[in-house]
């Protein structure tokens, strides 16, 4: 295959799937500006290593390649955890019969469920991200994520029960805030 046709199967295959790239960046890295950075250099990776892709699951590859570069970037950076600002455009709500009311609650409510996503810790954050945002089965993010399906399952777990902690001193029973 020749440079031409690797590129434009490469631009079939993996690029339909930069945004969830940049989703699981987005979430693993907790900023707008560290996220471009992984996305960007899990894309060229991505590229350079397209001959060791086998046609299986292009989301799932490219998705581990984001995985490994963000891994291997925390640790050249030494990088502690950092919450990311709030992004106005992912909390936009496009129901124009909300009163204004309705709508400062459901973007509190957005705002305090993306601050305990980004509180856990990301080997956490990562197995939420992938199951609950991205869509992937157990199995998939076991592949993904080169551990044991017994370990996502309790890592879920685990995670979710943080989530509910964190979240429970928010809202008050019966959806009240």
């Amino acid at each position: 295959m020749d440079e031409r046709e690797r590129s434009k199967l490469f631009e079939q295959t993996v690029l339909p799937h930069l945004d969830a790239a940049y989703n699981l960046a987005r979430w693993l890295a907790g900023n707008d500006h560290d996220a471009q950075d992984v996305a960007q250099e899990a894309s060229l990776r991505a590229f350079k290593f397209f001959g060791n892709f086998r046609g299986e699951n292009a989301r799932a590859w490219l998705l581990t390649i984001v995985r490994n570069t963000f891994y291997n970037w925390l640790q050249k950076n030494r990088r502690q955890e950092m919450a990311g600002e709030l992004d106005d455009e992912a909390l936009a709500v496009e129901d124009a019969a909300v009163n204004a009311e309705a709508l400062n609650l459901r973007l509190a409510d957005a705002a305090a469920v993306r601050r305990a996503v980004e509180e856990l810790p990301v080997e956490f954050r990562e197995i939420v991200v992938l199951r609950e945002m991205e869509g992937f089965s157990y199995k998939e993010i076991a592949d993904l994520s080169d551990v044991p399906i017994g370990t996502v399952m309790s890592r879920l777990a685990r995670a979710r029960k943080r989530l509910q902690k964190r979240l429970a001193g928010e809202f008050k029973p019966g959806g009240q805030r």
